[in-house]
């Protein structure tokens, strides 16, 4: 059975946004989007995750607005649902160390992977390195007992599909965002390179969009010369370099960078940890093991060695 589109009721543009520097974040190096990017997940993880999939960076996934705006789930479910698609790969939650922009400062961030992804994958990325495309192992089911051995096939190879940009993506999604303003295919490229311009300059998904379609006529007879109007009239001005601030000669040029500092966090209850104690985004307590016994000398020998020590300080004086 298909998963139930999600985004029916609340296009993906219109999501509450998180506060500056919060919200979601997309994992890099992601296959271009297919039919079945979920289809190995139950079908309420899988309908939620095509939902986050098609969400901008910086949205708000927490539990309490999902359950705002995907009325069909409460937080309850909401949260065993964001635990299992953790738990599969596709999300991690963590805080990264922001040194720009004023005093530096923790942010949490979620990052979301439409490519499921191992936990040495993201153990490396929380890490500031770049992991290569290593998709997360995928279980095969065992064979039934007494079935004949099934015969080995070449599999026939999938076309190759060039992966499509923000900008053509903005595009796409016009027709469900406003109906008047549904583009082609063709439209979509020969218009995607002018929308790239505007995310080049600074814009955002949204901006984007609401450029293209606030204010329209009450018929809109030719969708793709009043988008190429508007990019072109409505394009916003180049950004303009900040003076970069007085320093101290630092090492020559063509160093690497400071490294990005991260710290995982479980999933669910948001504790800290190193992200290789954090198998599938979970803390001990949220996989439901035991804690591990607290090291050190039992409670006796702590008792006699305190009681040494002060027969040691009567005797000094």
């Amino acid at each position: 059975m298909a998963a139930q589109d999600l985004s029916a009721g609340m296009p993906a543009h219109k999501h509450p946004m998180a506060s500056p520097g919060y919200g979601k974040r997309t994992a890099p190096g992601q296959r271009p989007r297919t039919a079945a990017d979920f289809a190995h997940l139950p079908r309420r993880e899988a309908s939620v995750a095509a939902y986050l999939d098609r969400l901008p960076d910086g949205a708000d996934i927490s539990v309490k607005m999902l359950a705002k705006v995907l009325p069909d789930y409460g937080q309850c479910a909401l949260g065993t649902v964001l635990r299992r698609l953790s738990e599969a790969g596709h999300l991690r939650r963590g805080r990264e160390h922001i040194t720009g922009g004023g005093s530096p400062r923790w942010v949490t961030r979620t990052y979301f992977s439409r490519t499921a992804r191992g936990d040495a994958w993201w153990a490396a990325f929380l890490a500031g390195e770049h992991p290569g495309d290593e998709p997360a192992p995928a279980s095969v089911p065992a064979p039934t007992a007494g079935a004949a051995p099934a015969r080995e096939t070449a599999p026939a190879p999938e076309p190759v599909r060039p992966p499509r940009s923000r900008a053509y993506g903005v595009l796409a999604g016009l027709g469900r965002a406003e109906p008047r303003m549904a583009l082609s295919a063709a439209d979509c490229a020969a218009l995607e390179e002018l929308a790239g311009q505007w995310l080049e300059r600074g814009a955002d998904e949204r901006q984007l969009t609401g450029a293209l379609t606030a204010g329209l006529p009450p018929e809109v007879h030719h969708p793709a010369a009043l988008a190429r109007r508007r990019l072109t009239d409505k394009l916003p001005p180049e950004p303009v370099p900040a003076p970069e601030p007085a320093s101290a000669p630092g090492p020559a040029s063509g160093s690497p960078g400071p490294a990005v500092l991260r710290m995982a966090e479980c999933t669910v209850c948001g504790v800290p940890g190193r992200p290789e104690a954090l198998p599938g985004g979970l803390c001990r307590d949220c996989r439901g093991l035991p804690q591990a016994a607290p090291a050190g000398p039992p409670p006796a020998e702590v008792r006699a060695r305190v009681d040494r020590l002060r027969a040691a300080a009567r005797a000094r004086c």
